[in-house]
């Protein structure tokens, strides 16, 4: 495969019709060795956020296992697994399973089934393992933009943020987030039918999928524009087969063209172009006097995310990134649906965060040591009140 980078996808500010020095392969050992302080660092954060989890339970008198791997999300993933979909759209609200893509519990049916353990065990297991590996491809794309020092600090940053403790339950951010960051890697080392690929899985994982296909798709496009290459066109068509295959079946299960997004209406989750985000703002900001702390953080996670975007617009952050991390806003953001588990969906936004990555690798060491300090006791206090205090889904 091609090794140059995408004429619109410029990496470390080296001209975008220069070519680059093929990259290693990824799963080689030198590679592996170069990202280990990075899963090293990634591993104690999560580390930290599970032990004050523990503590916090114990001193409520119950156990882990049950907030990791069976609630909300988790369990209509586990109910999907053991009984498959609804055939029919209904009319009730907030129930019909086909809102959830399906990669994920097909994994945990098959994990299931060949291991001893429980489909609960299973699904919490893909969901920890797919973190180090997502955590591995955050480190790759800061490693190839900016180094190693930058890789290393924007996987940390990426741990701890205040809904970090989802990478280790079981949903599905972790596996949609390592497919996102490889394919976005792929795009940026010129590996074309890896983006390709592996964007078509982050499709059958989350709806937000969408958002890796047209990043893929679009900078392949525009890269043909200028020079044709068969991979690059396969891959432009390739990325958003699984988010389209998925809806497709949900059509033709359901019997009607637009039956997926019939589903969501019924889980109320209709594109209003920012209206519904903008007064639950306004509300929790300018007129409760007792708002949710849970809430304030997610707004304050939503607030930053915006400002985070104009920044990485500011720094001319590649295309393919930018695209991503865009659209997954207008996503979040646009929808009129339920408010609280916005930082949730966002969790998989990770080059939001190379700005800051960048700030603190040019910081001070005493100043990147109580920021990063700051960060991941502030991401393991959220996560435990997340789970234990706050009354709803992540």
């Amino acid at each position: 495969m091609s090794s140059t980078v995408p004429d619109t996808a410029p990496g470390r500010h080296v001209p975008s019709t220069r070519p680059r020095p093929p990259s290693p392969t990824p799963a080689s050992p030198g590679v592996l060795r170069r990202a280990a302080p990075a899963l090293l660092a990634y591993i104690g954060v999560r580390a930290v956020g599970l032990l004050v989890l523990a503590g916090w339970a114990h001193r409520q008198g119950h156990g882990v296992w049950p907030v990791l791997a069976t609630r909300w999300d988790a369990d209509w993933y586990l109910g999907i697994a053991g009984h498959g979909y609804a055939r029919e759209l209904g009319t009730a609200f907030d129930a019909n399973n086909l809102a959830f893509f399906p990669l994920y519990p097909v994994l945990v049916r098959t994990v299931a089934a060949v291991t001893p353990g429980s489909p609960a065990g299973a699904g919490l297991g893909i969901a920890v393992v797919a973190s180090l590996v997502a955590a591995w491809g955050v480190f790759a794309v800061g490693d190839r933009l900016y180094g190693q020092r930058v890789g290393v600090l924007l996987t940390v940053l990426w741990a701890a943020l205040p809904v970090g403790l989802v990478q280790w339950m079981g949903y599905t951010e972790s596996l949609f987030t390592a497919f996102a960051a490889w394919s976005l890697y792929a795009v940026l080392s010129g590996r074309w039918l890896w983006a390709g690929a592996l964007a078509a899985l982050a499709g059958l994982t989350r709806p937000t999928g969408v958002a890796v296909a047209a990043a893929v798709t679009v900078t392949a496009l525009l890269f043909l524009r200028r020079r044709f290459d068969a991979r690059v066109l396969a891959a432009a068509v390739l990325a958003p087969l699984g988010w389209l295959s998925y809806v497709g079946w949900v059509g033709l299960r359901l019997g009607r063209w637009d039956g997926y997004f019939a589903v969501q209406r019924l889980w109320h989750n209709e594109f209003d172009g920012g209206l519904a985000t903008l007064r639950r703002m306004r509300e929790y900001l300018m007129y409760d006097s007792t708002p949710e702390l849970f809430l304030l953080m997610v707004t304050a996670t939503l607030i930053a995310s915006v400002l985070l975007f104009a920044l990485s617009v500011w720094d001319r952050q590649p295309l393919p990134l930018l695209l991503f991390t865009g659209l997954l806003l207008v996503i979040v953001l646009g929808s009129g649906g339920v408010y609280f588990p916005r930082a949730r969906f966002l969790l998989p936004a990770f080059p939001l965060l190379l700005p800051a990555a960048l700030h603190l690798s040019r910081a001070s060491l005493r100043f990147r040591v109580l920021a990063l300090a700051a960060a991941v006791l502030g991401s393991a206090y959220f996560g435990a009140y997340m789970a234990l205090v706050w009354p709803s889904a992540p």
